[in-house]
């Protein structure tokens, strides 16, 4: 029979406070044997062990980890934790920061707008405080739907509008545009067979760069001239609807090699990718195979980094990234930042780094909006909606960029 064990109440010499550990994560109480520091190590040790009580007073760093569990059980998808856990923690913890010993009954409009301000001198841009407030006001619904707090708490909270375009602070996000085709053309030859693939076949159906993760030969259906390709997990997916890409025939050519395989296997796979490259790099060896390392004889029995069965979104965006550093020509010294630095060093090296990476690559999700934005030119409107899988229009507006030469003609026109 498994069983939790009490966390220890613990000394930090550095600081004299009292923490706990819990999860793998360090709480700090106050100072030690203080009842303030007694207190609140005993709500947080009750909430951990989910005996958590309605009714009682309970400390936003308890309500916090009390909602984190129930999040890791409720965003699921395909038997494993969503994306939105991990939204949830980077909103919450300027709040556990500044607020964490306060009373959650005690948390008002004011200290919702001490929180927002660390978010914006923290330099993120307007639209993504907004979602984080959001996420925040949404833990405390939690709470009030569990009794932890009382309603007037949200309603209060409520009262706090979100941050208006150029009415703060907030710097404002960097509009997504389209990626051109010449430059898409210059990145392919420097990015593995594999990854190139991969950015074909998504420019010519304009979808997300997930879904192109996670293509199967099982979820292609070829019964009809166009095929259909059914992603067994999408954005909508916990909406109940239904997604269609249509895969015309230039996209057929491209992904046909890759369903000679079993139907349960991903067509697009790092760990081919990568055997791919050492067969190239094997054809390139000009050393005679009695000298030096033969191949598969120099590679550690358990690398920190294994190649996986299926790209995620994160790396195929990092290998476009790589690609569009070689063809772009990104300097040596930015590419790979010398260990020998100083922090100071190294910070500096890494802004430049990013700084030049934003004016010179681009990411996979452009790719959608230059197709729609392609589409809607030559077909309207209604056709990038339907091909890009929108419900409504006002959604395509944002991923299809107007033809503003249209508008130019009609001027030219009547004007």
């Amino acid at each position: 029979m498994s069983f939790k064990r009490k966390p220890a109440y613990l000394l930090h010499k550095a600081t004299g406070q009292a923490r706990v550990r819990i999860d793998r994560k360090d709480h700090y109480l106050g100072p030690h044997g203080s009842p303030q520091s007694l207190e609140r190590y005993n709500a947080l040790v009750t909430a951990w062990f989910g005996g958590g009580q309605t009714g009682v007073p309970i400390s936003i760093d308890c309500l916090a980890l009390l909602y984190l569990q129930y999040a890791k059980g409720y965003y699921v998808k395909d038997g494993q934790e969503t994306g939105e856990v991990d939204n949830l923690r980077d909103a919450l913890k300027p709040l556990i920061r500044l607020c964490g010993t306060l009373l959650a009954a005690d948390f008002g409009p004011l200290k919702l707008k001490t929180v927002r301000q660390s978010m914006i001198e923290s330099g993120l841009c307007r639209t993504t405080i907004n979602r984080r407030v959001d996420r925040i006001r949404r833990m405390f619904r939690w709470a009030v739907e569990n009794e932890y707090v009382t309603a007037h708490v949200v309603t209060a909270l409520d009262t706090v509008p979100g941050l208006r375009r150029e009415r703060s602070a907030a710097r404002e996000p960097e509009p997504v545009m389209p990626v051109s085709s010449a430059i898409v053309e210059a990145t392919l030859p420097h990015l593995p067979k594999v990854v190139a693939d991969m950015v074909s076949f998504q420019r010519l159906t304009g979808c997300r760069p997930g879904e192109v993760c996670q293509i199967r030969p099982c979820d292609v259906d070829r019964s009809d001239e166009v095929w259909v390709f059914r992603p067994a997990s999408h954005k909508s997916q916990h909406h109940g609807r239904e997604r269609r890409i249509f895969v015309g025939p230039k996209a057929q050519a491209i992904l046909l090699p890759y369903l000679l395989r079993s139907p349960e296997a991903y067509c697009f796979s790092p760990l081919e990718s990568e055997q791919q490259r050492r067969a190239a790099a094997h054809e390139r060896r000009k050393t005679p195979l009695s000298c030096g390392n033969r191949p598969g004889t120099n590679r550690r029995a358990t690398r920190q980094h294994q190649a996986r069965d299926r790209y995620v979104k994160a790396a195929y965006a990092r290998a476009v990234v790589r690609g569009c550093a070689v063809a772009f020509g990104m300097p040596s010294d930015l590419r790979k930042i010398s260990k020998g630095l100083t922090a100071k060093e190294r910070k500096l090296a890494k802004e430049r780094a990013a700084a030049w990476r934003a004016e010179h690559c681009w990411s996979p999700n452009q790719l959608r909006h230059t197709a729609a934005t392609e589409i809607r030119q030559r077909f309207g409107l209604e056709a990038a909606q339907a091909a890009l899988g929108h419900r409504a229009a006002d959604v395509t507006q944002i991923y299809a960029e107007r033809d503003f030469g249209l508008a130019a003609s009609v001027a030219k026109q009547i004007g």
